[in-house]
C-alpha cells in the first residue's frame, strides 16, 4: 500500500511538472520553430530573398497560396485571377512566380473550398515542402477558406519542423491572432466572427499599407476593444522576419508598435528599420 502511495504521488508530481512544462510551450507568443516573413504589402525584396533563403535555397519545395485575392498583379505587371484555372494558365502563374521568387519551382495551390482545404489530396504538398507564402487580397477569405482546417494543421506542422510562412498584406495579417478587414462583402475594420487568424502570432494584430493607405489611426480602435492586443503597423516596402521570438526590420519604414499606451502626443512609438524588437519582452532590443 505504502508503494502504490509513494507511486502514485510520484506520477501526480511528474503529471504536474510536464504540465507546467506544456503550459510554458503554450503561452509562447511566437513560433518556437521556424520562420515568419511579413511585408507591408509589397513583394518586397528583402521578404522574398529572407523566404528563399530560410526555406532552404532555391532549389527548395515552394507553396504560393493565392486564395484570398480576386486577382493578383504582380511586379512584372503578369496578372492572374481565380478564373484562370487551366492548367495552361496555372503553369504560366507557377513560371512567373518562379522567377519573381528567384526559385526553380514554385507550386500554386488554390481553392475557394473549406471541405476542399481540409481534405487529404489539397493538404499532400504541404507535407512536402519547406516554405509557403500567402499572397494580396482580403484575410477573410482566408479564413473562410483555410481556419480551422486540415490545411491549417498542416502549417503549424511546417513551423514545427523549422519550415518558413510568409505573407504579403492579406497574407500578412492573416498570421496574427486577430484579423483586421475579415468580412470580404463588407469594408469594416472590425468584423463580428470574422476576426481570428492563425495565431503564429498570438495576441498580435498586423496592419499592412500604413502610410500609402493612411492607416496610422486604425488599430488605436481594435486596441480600445481589444486592450490584450499588440499592434503592429508596417508600410509597403517593409518587411518583418520573425524568428526565436525577435523581430528582424528591413525596409523602408515605417514601423509602428501600438500597446494601448499614450506615447507623448501618439497611441503608437516606431521602431527604426534596422533594429529589433523582442516579442517575449515586446520591447526594441537592439
Amino acid at each position: 500500500m505504502k508503494f502504490f502511495i509513494l507511486f502514485s504521488t510520484t506520477v501526480i508530481l511528474f503529471s504536474s511538472v510536464n504540465l507546467a512544462y506544456s503550459q510554458k510551450k503554450k503561452a509562447l507568443d511566437y513560433p518556437e520553430k521556424g520562420t515568419l516573413i511579413l511585408t507591408g504589402g509589397a513583394f518586397t525584396k528583402d521578404g522574398i530573398n529572407s523566404f528563399v533563403q530560410a526555406a532552404g535555397g532555391v532549389n527548395a519545395a515552394f507553396i504560393f497560396i493565392p486564395s484570398a485575392s480576386s486577382g493578383i498583379k504582380l511586379p512584372s505587371g503578369y496578372i492572374w485571377e481565380p478564373k484562370d484555372s487551366t492548367k495552361e494558365k496555372m503553369d504560366s502563374f507557377e513560371t512567373e512566380l518562379g522567377k519573381l521568387f528567384g526559385v526553380t519551382r514554385i507550386k500554386v495551390l488554390h481553392t475557394t473550398s473549406k471541405a476542399i482545404a481540409n481534405s487529404k489530396e489539397f493538404c499532400e504538398p504541404l507535407k512536402k515542402t519547406t516554405g509557403i507564402w500567402f499572397g494580396p487580397g482580403n484575410a477573410g477569405r482566408y479564413i473562410n477558406i483555410f481556419l480551422d482546417t486540415r490545411f491549417q494543421n498542416e502549417l503549424e506542422a511546417l513551423l514545427d519542423r523549422g519550415g518558413v510562412i510568409g505573407g504579403n498584406s492579406a497574407g500578412s495579417i492573416i498570421q496574427g491572432s486577430y484579423v483586421v478587414r475579415g468580412k470580404p462583402d463588407k469594408p469594416v475594420l472590425m468584423a463580428k466572427d470574422k476576426e481570428r487568424g492563425f495565431g503564429f502570432l498570438k495576441n498580435f494584430v498586423i496592419n499592412p499599407h500604413l502610410v500609402s493607405a493612411k492607416r496610422e489611426l486604425e488599430l488605436i480602435s481594435v486596441l480600445e476593444w481589444h486592450p490584450g492586443l499588440i499592434g503592429i503597423a508596417v508600410d509597403d516596402e517593409t518587411t518583418l522576419i520573425v524568428k526565436n521570438g525577435i523581430i528582424e526590420t528591413m525596409g523602408s519604414g515605417p514601423i509602428y508598435i501600438y500597446d494601448n499606451i499614450q506615447h507623448g502626443k501618439n497611441w503608437w512609438y516606431e521602431i527604426p528599420v534596422g533594429k529589433k524588437f523582442s516579442l517575449k519582452e515586446r520591447k526594441v532590443v537592439d
